[in-house]
């Protein structure tokens, strides 16, 4: 049963490289914790539509290459969390995971470095996503 309180959270996936884009989706799937809603993804090759869609609004994640070219996810970052009032979470996909530092600087909430690690992806994503999401009115009793 699917209402509006249970409506999709939706995740920007920035990356000039559509495997990279697709590396991602498939490592969150659908649904990457029983907890949260479903994801929908937007898929983004250029910076420009990045813009446009964060404008937009809705968006609730965003996740960014730090390798793609020629705008990197970094700076990307930078720009969104400077402009953006209450900017989402951004994470940031790093070359290596000496790079997390620039990832800091570009105000990031996360950095996954490449190659992914679905788990480490998945962890980091729900940890992020559960801050936008009220408390869930389900109780253990």
């Amino acid at each position: 049963m699917t209402d509006s309180a249970t409506a999709p959270l939706k995740v920007l996936v920035y990356s000039d490289d559509v495997n990279t884009r697709q590396q991602v989706i498939l490592a969150l799937g659908r649904r990457p914790h029983p907890d949260l809603p479903e994801l929908e993804y937007v898929e983004v090759a250029t910076e420009p539509v990045v813009i446009q869609n964060m404008d937009a609004g809705h968006v609730d994640l965003v996740i960014l290459d730090g390798e793609a070219v020629p705008a990197g996810g970094m700076g990307i970052a930078k720009q969104l969390k400077d402009e953006i009032y209450q900017c989402p979470p951004v994470v940031v996909l790093t070359g290596r995971p000496q790079d997390a530092w620039l990832a800091t600087w570009s105000r990031a909430e996360a950095a996954v470095p490449h190659p992914l690690d679905p788990i480490q992806l998945a962890e980091t994503v729900v940890a992020l996503l559960r801050s936008r999401v009220p408390a869930s009115s389900t109780s253990t009793s």
